[in-house]
């Protein structure tokens, strides 16, 4: 049997075997060996729902295929968070916090920094579209201010919380960023996130001239079974979280690091293969896909997680922590700052990647010995 068909076979025998594993691990705690192959099954099909959204991304084009990952990938990370908030109560109220600012620091500064150097190995000077970079960046940053930061100033409510006219408010607001950015983004201002090579390709007289991408010819005959193996992937990768969530605890506990450290092995998690793609993007010298796979994803991950954490809110028990700390903050702040230097000239190099990397290693550092 050829390669190919073999890899054919796993991406649909996969999603299957973890909607067993779920009906049969359902209700029950695993002791450590389990828990251990139950992770590993269920980064492998993390890994499988990712390869199947890419799938489809191809099949419609670009910049349409970054939405679908960058969707998929969300699904996955609220999934975690709500269930492991139900599960904990008052002891997860910092979760979803925590989960979507350890995103914004892995892909910000890890996958940025990894992509950058990545590339500056064939190509000294990186260069990419500055005004897409710019925009999935700032988009970024508004609405992690106006969720993870004001919530740490308002004087409504105590402890860094929203009431919830306030949270309703900053969840609005982050959805309708967010789609403003979608639209921006395949439709208005398309050419913003085309790498400088494509755009000259596409358009020689004027940016606000470039067609709108037409779905790729020919490859529609499987899009539907993709779409359906897509949604039994998630649906396996829920099932299991529910029974992994006591185990990620507990592996936190036994390495003596605080409770929130949770949320950075939730985003890690979550973040894994969309931050492999976006790698193998930069290692083909792909830099602007590289920048829309990993800034989308934080930009998806922070703009529909907090809407869907809201809306989650109403049933979830006692009150849910948005606002950062000192620490954060600073990290926040110098991720803008770095990320303005990095992003505004449309090229980079070695040097801005070390810095993003040195960012990312200090936030992982401090985050397991605060």
């Amino acid at each position: 049997m050829e390669r190919s068909q073999l890899a054919t076979r796993f991406l649909v025998v996969m999603p299957l075997v973890g909607l067993a594993l779920v009906a049969l691990t359902w209700g029950s705690e695993p002791n450590p060996v389990a828990a251990v192959a139950l992770a590993l099954v269920h980064v492998t099909i993390v890994m499988v729902a990712v390869a199947h959204a890419e799938a489809i991304a191809r099949r419609v084009g670009e910049p349409f295929g970054t939405l679908v990952l960058a969707v998929a990938v969300t699904v996955i990370e609220v999934s975690l968070i709500v269930t492991l908030m139900s599960l904990d109560g008052p002891k997860a109220e910092t979760l979803a916090r925590d989960s979507v600012f350890a995103a914004i620091m892995i892909v910000c500064n890890g996958v940025v920094g990894a992509a950058i150097l990545v590339d500056a190995r064939h190509d000294h000077i990186v260069r990419f579209n500055e005004q897409g970079a710019n925009a999935l960046m700032g988009t970024v940053m508004t609405i992690a201010t106006l969720s993870l930061v004001m919530p740490s100033f308002t004087s409504s409510s105590e402890g860094g919380t929203y009431t919830g006219s306030q949270l309703a408010f900053a969840a609005i607001a982050a959805a309708a960023v967010y789609l403003v950015f979608v639209f921006v983004q395949t439709v208005r201002h398309r050419w913003m996130f085309l790498s400088p090579e494509a755009l000259e390709v596409e358009s020689h007289e004027s940016f606000a001239h470039v067609e709108p991408h037409a779905p790729r010819s020919g490859r529609a005959e499987g899009l539907g079974a993709r779409i359906a193996l897509l949604l039994v992937s998630l649906a396996g990768v829920v099932g299991l979280a529910k029974t992994l969530a006591p185990s990620i605890e507990d592996v936190v506990t036994e390495i003596g690091a605080p409770q929130s450290f949770v949320g950075v092995i939730i985003a890690l998690m979550v973040l894994l293969p969309e931050s492999v793609s976006a790698l193998r993007a930069a290692s083909r010298g792909e830099m602007q896909t590289s920048l829309n796979l990993s800034l989308g994803s934080a930009l998806a991950s922070i703009g529909l997680t907090i809407p869907a954490i809201a809306i989650a809110s109403i049933w979830l028990d006692g009150p849910i922590t948005f606002g950062l700390g000192g620490k954060e903050i600073v990290f926040l702040a110098l991720t803008a700052v770095i990320s303005i230097l990095t992003f505004g000239s449309g090229r980079a190099t070695i040097l801005q990647g070390t810095q993003h990397l040195a960012v990312f290693a200090a936030f992982l550092f401090l985050a397991i010995v605060p």
